[in-house]
């Protein structure tokens, strides 16, 4: 398969990605955070939707991930726990189409600028290298 320049979106609790999103970005960037990940930040994780995630799958994603608090201390109390049950529901409909169920993903990570915010990033863009285009981005030839 030839190599592609993946389209990633990251859903992103205001509390786990503080201080990596801090000056524009310039400290994601000087720590090598991939460039194919698109950030949106949210107040909270938990006010995400199913709809929010296929939406972003629709819109042309070939990846999605979620950061937000660790469970045991989610600024807005559950919000992360709710965020995850979204993403595994939609992990469960992506699978029973077919589509692999780790193009999308859950991650929770310590506030501030976190090593682990900057290597689920990491991780995914490898594993959507790996994984190819979305299947639901058929693109004209």
């Amino acid at each position: 398969m030839m190599s592609f320049t993946p389209d990633i979106r990251l859903f992103t609790c205001h509390y786990a990605s503080q201080q990596s999103c801090a000056e524009g970005g310039t400290v994601l960037k000087s720590l090598n955070f991939p460039a194919s990940i698109t950030i949106t930040r949210l107040v909270c994780t938990g006010r995400l939707e199913e709809r929010d995630l296929l939406r972003a799958f629709e819109d042309g994603a070939d990846g999605v991930y979620v950061v937000g608090c660790p469970t045991e201390s989610c600024h807005n109390v559950k919000g992360s726990q709710r965020a995850a049950k979204r993403v595994a529901s939609v992990q469960k409909a992506l699978a029973e189409l077919g589509v692999a169920p780790d193009r999308l993903r859950m991650y929770h990570v310590e506030r501030g600028l976190h090593p682990a915010f900057i290597a689920a990033g990491e991780e995914m863009d490898a594993l959507i290298r790996r994984l190819g285009p979305s299947p639901f981005c058929r693109k004209a030839a």
